[in-house]
């Protein structure tokens, strides 16, 4: 596998959680600016975020950002909530498959996220999806994280 699309080890990916990573479009053009989870790179370019989550021992990549408004972010460089199998909104309090993106529960219900392709391979996540380039794990340099109302369906 390519070293330079490696995000990152797959005990690194919580099943409880999300780990962030930072993706490049290849075409900046395919990118709407509503979209919560985009930033911006030192040489302008614009950077956008991807989780990646383990659902019963498969790891999936999804766009970070909510399907309801899409002006927030699922993680806020500190984890999304994962319960059961499902991946929370916790403005929303919408609630996403984590093995496939679709919205069970909440204002965006039958909606689907955005799915990044990985590839899993010698114990690691490979970058499987010629849209992107992996950049580091970790945030973009966004706007903030979104939405500024949170309501905290997690027991939080």
């Amino acid at each position: 596998m390519d070293e330079s699309r490696r995000i990152a080890g797959v005990e690194e990916v919580p099943e409880e959680s999300t780990l962030l990573a930072t993706l490049r479009p290849v075409d900046p053009e395919t990118v709407d600016e509503g979209e919560g989870d985009l930033g911006e790179g030192e040489d302008g370019a614009p950077e956008v975020e991807a989780i990646l989550t383990r659902a019963a021992g498969e790891v999936r990549a999804f766009r970070n950002y909510c399907q309801h408004w899409t002006d927030v972010r699922l993680d806020k460089d500190d984890g999304a909530f994962v319960r059961n199998g499902e991946v929370f909104c916790q403005t929303h309090g919408a609630t996403f498959e984590a093995d496939g993106g679709y919205c069970n529960f909440g204002p965006c219900e039958g909606a689907v996220l955005e799915s990044v392709g990985v590839t899993v391979a010698d114990g690691a996540v490979y970058l499987d999806d010629d849209a992107y380039e992996f950049v580091r794990l970790g945030p973009s340099a966004g706007k903030g994280d979104g939405g500024g109302s949170r309501i905290d369906f997690t027991g939080n």
